[in-house]
């Protein structure tokens, strides 16, 4: 076994200069650098270093760099997203961490489009850093270098770092029936090629695209394509002042009583839309301050106003420099230059109305900023925080506007980005309060500090898990601020992000376990078969897009519908009335314990359940899919140990339910997404459902006072058993 070095010129020394790092972030770049020098990584296996959005892979991948350069490596390659601005920041945070060495000409670092076309014998003696684009351009001239310009180079032991791994570095298309590898991908797999000693780390906090490779994929257009898939996985630091997905969207966001559940606000679909562009029959300028049309996001830009004063009065108290002490807000909604251009002016009109109503003492300036302070109080509250006075807020919030203490910056391009970075990489926080509009330039790799309000309403038409977390610039180190943190969507939008995050933890949980040896048995993925069965299969005859994840006691059940109607042409009282003979026949109603019936009588109520609700067009009220729940029902009811036991699900049905249809003001939610409760049904499930799952029928009355159509309507619930395991599971599959 190779021994490694952690005396020799490089690594000692970078450690010293970096003291603020914690020793785990050491201690992770060590393991990375023994696994690259003893598994063998190769083309078709790199390792993986795994972080989180915005936790600190950047620092940790420069450690292995430097401990990998006293470890024979001579050569390293950053690959770095296909934005100039994020390559100057790499370059910039390359020669700044290794500053001593690039002034003792021990190591040289280049920007691949502006390095020298050939190296001499003696330059190749120093260590060698390039950092380029994951596009054509760049990794063609990086090719050419080492095959035509400076064979020499080939035989030197080369370190390539994937930085963002999963987006532009793999992947393949299919077009009538033929598989291509994508353009970028086949390159960076011929550069792995040029190389005769070559280590590959891929560095990622959205692995999906890596880990859901199948081996086996040929592709047309290039004669050797490898699909990369891990040979070994390192889980970066994530220190505990780290905020993320778990924070945002764990099982604790879920509740509105929480912190966590607190940082959440939700945003109509309607004035998502009206962000897109300028419509002054809906939108009047004059009435910014007032109109319905525009209450999220006035309400969005208050509060961080209020929230950024409260937190500077609270860090000046600490005795923290009031030139420290800036914060930022982020509108995130749309890619186009033409929304930008709308959400500047909006952002403008709604600040400088703000203004106005301040320096006049208008009754509206004390309305607005009383109803974001007590909004902020509760949770600083919970926070153990300290809590400013009213009108020392209000005061501190009047001088932020008359006093030109707020600016307001539109980002829309690589070049906006480049002008407005700072020496560490972060945008420029030039006023204590900062508002940025922007596009997708600010996804990957762009961080804001102290960011306390984020506006986010991009909706692509498929959610893609890697692309919507790394939207969530509201991640990175910041506990401090999270009390007076709010994050702005729709309902739509944060409930497909929590799914998202639960899918994030479990691939994480396979990873901790040891389930992903070799880079694979990640996670278990399932679907359906031809004939209606579930069967476990390959992560590539599923659709992501709409997959559903199966883990112990998760809960499928569906939200925001409307009731059927007690007569008429498609009445469902007499529906309900059949079910109520059955029901009671099989389980009766609020008995102490569930019983067990036959998975064929669980699907005929769930089937006989399903016309009587209602969904319409309402982004905040997506479709049940019926089909995916029963046959997640079926795979369930299979996974029993004994085989005689199999086929079965317990049954528990409750009457005289009285769930309102609409959530209250204060939740995130706009529709109620828990009828069951973790008293009565959770302590059913917890208790009986080790082995069977379980399907709760809480019949509501429906009442019109409620929200309801005034009839009796059965609200059905499936939970997962104990003895689950995780699960990415779907009804729609891809074409054999």
């Amino acid at each position: 076994m190779t021994s490694l070095n952690i005396t020799g010129t490089f690594y000692p020394k970078y450690r010293a200069i970096n003291p603020s790092f914690e020793p785990e972030t050491f201690s992770c770049a060590e393991r990375t650098v023994s696994r690259l020098l003893t598994t063998g990584t190769s083309s078709a296996h790199p390792g993986i270093l795994l972080g989180k959005v915005q936790s600190g892979k950047t620092r940790t991948f420069i450690s292995v760099i430097a401990l990998a350069f006293d470890n024979g490596y001579d050569i390293a390659i950053v690959l770095s997203k296909n934005s100039t601005a994020l390559i100057d920041q790499t370059i910039k945070r390359l020669r700044n961490e290794f500053r001593p060495f690039l002034e003792n000409e021990d190591v040289a670092i280049y920007d691949i489009m502006k390095s020298p076309d050939s190296f001499t014998t003696w330059e190749l003696n120093s260590k060698l850093i390039f950092v380029a684009k994951k596009q054509s351009d760049n990794l063609r001239r990086l090719s050419t270098l080492v095959s035509e310009k400076c064979p020499a180079m080939s035989s030197r032991r080369v370190l390539i770092v994937d930085d963002e791994a999963d987006n532009a570095s793999v992947g393949y298309t299919k077009r009538d029936g033929v598989v291509d590898a994508n353009k970028i991908a086949a390159q960076v797999s011929a550069l792995r090629s040029h190389f005769e000693k070559t280590s590959f780390l891929q560095v990622t906090a959205t692995p999906y695209a890596l880990y859901l490779q199948p081996d086996d994929i040929e592709v047309a257009n290039v004669a050797e394509f490898r699909p990369t898939r891990p040979a070994f996985t390192e889980l970066v630091h994530v220190p505990k002042t780290y905020v993320g997905g778990e924070t945002y969207f764990g099982m604790d966001a879920q509740d509105d009583a929480t912190l966590e559940g607190m940082v959440h606000r939700t945003v109509s679909a309607a004035e998502l839309e009206r962000l897109k562009k300028h419509d002054g029959r809906a939108v009047k300028l004059t009435d910014v301050l007032t109109s319905s049309a525009v209450e999220g996001y006035r309400g969005a830009l208050v509060t961080f106003i209020v929230g950024g004063c409260i937190q500077r009065i609270n860090g000046a108290a600490a005795g923290v420099s009031p030139k420290k002490l800036r914060y930022s807000f982020l509108l995130h909604s749309e890619a186009g230059k033409p929304s930008h251009d709308w959400q500047s002016i909006l952002t403008h009109s709604i600040v400088d109305a703000f203004r106005a109503v301040a320096e006049q003492n208008n009754g509206v300036f004390s309305l607005l900023t009383q109803t974001a302070y007590e909004d902020l109080a509760r949770s600083l509250n919970l926070d153990g925080k300290p809590i400013p006075a009213l009108d020392a807020t209000q005061r501190a919030v009047k001088q932020a506007l008359t006093g030109d203490e707020i600016t307001i910056a539109t980002v829309n391009s690589d070049e906006d980005v480049a002008s407005l970075l700072d020496d560490s990489g972060q945008l420029k926080l030039r006023s204590p309060l900062n508002i940025f509009v922007g596009g997708q330039v600010l996804d990957r790799g762009v961080t804001l500090s102290n960011l306390i309000g984020f506006f986010y309403g991009r909706r692509p038409n498929k959610f893609q898990q890697d692309t919507v977390l790394q939207h969530s610039r509201m991640y990175g180190y910041r506990r401090p601020d999270l009390a007076v943190t709010r994050f702005y969507t729709s309902s739509g939008i944060r409930r497909a992000m929590f799914q998202m995050e639960e899918f994030d933890q479990i691939l994480r949980d396979a990873i901790l376990s040891g389930a992903t040896d070799g880079g694979s048995n990640v996670v278990q993925f399932i679907r359906q078969a031809g004939d209606g069965s579930i069967v476990p299969c390959s992560p590539s005859k599923i659709l992501l897009s709409s997959t559903q994840t199966l883990r112990p006691f998760k809960r499928l059940l569906p939200i925001g519908f409307q009731s059927g109607y007690r007569t008429g042409a498609n009445a469902i009282a007499p529906v309900v009335s059949a079910l109520d003979a059955e029901i009671e026949q099989l389980c009766g109603f609020d008995r102490n314990e569930p019983s067990l019936v036959a998975l064929d009588d669980a699907l005929r109520l769930l089937s006989a359940i399903e016309p009587t609700l209602s969904f319409g067009d309402d982004d905040d009220a997506p479709s049940f899919d019926w089909t995916a729940a029963k046959l997640a029902l079926r795979y369930l009811s299979g996974l029993h140990p004994d085989d005689k036991k199999k086929g079965k699900v317990l049954l528990w049905a409750s009457h005289g339910r009285e769930s309102m249809r609409m959530a209250g003001t204060s939740s995130h939610a706009t529709y109620i997404e828990t009828p069951d409760s973790e008293k009565t049904e959770g302590r059913l499930a917890k208790e009986y459902a080790i082995n069977h799952p379980i399907l709760f029928l809480l019949r509501q009355e429906g009442l019109k006072k409620l929200g309801w159509n005034g009839t009796a309507f059965y609200w059905p619930i499936i939970r997962a058993q104990k003895n689950t395991p995780s699960a990415i599971f779907s009804s729609q599959t891809v074409a054999d």
